[in-house]
């Protein structure tokens, strides 16, 4: 089974979400929260089966939510880099994928 690295970047997209769900209704940050850990939590064993979108991340859907966990695939490493919400405009998703890949945690 592949490990699981979240950047901060990924868990700074994953506290913006939580704040803009929590503000739509009680709970549901939290909601959205347990969701999106569990969707990237499966990664473990499905990473690296997803397809390439952009420069060298992989994009897996969340289940529940309109979101998409970018992630790289190395070896028995599976590393999240961004969690986006995909109703955003396609350039703001390209801008800040290449603003991750610059700023990669290694």
């Amino acid at each position: 089974m592949k490990k699981i690295r979240i950047s901060s970047d990924a868990l700074s997209d994953l506290n913006e979400g939580y704040l803009f769900y929590e503000q739509q209704g009680r709970g549901l940050g939290d909601y959205f929260s347990a969701s999106l850990r569990s969707d990237i939590e499966e990664l473990k064993l499905s990473g690296g089966s997803h397809r390439i979108v952009y420069l060298q991340f992989y994009r897996s859907l969340s289940r529940i939510f309109p979101y998409g966990i970018f992630y790289t695939s190395q070896d028995e490493l599976i590393t999240v880099y961004a969690v986006v919400d995909l109703r955003r405009d396609p350039d703001f998703i390209r801008r800040h994928l290449e603003q991750t890949n610059t700023q990669q945690d290694d």
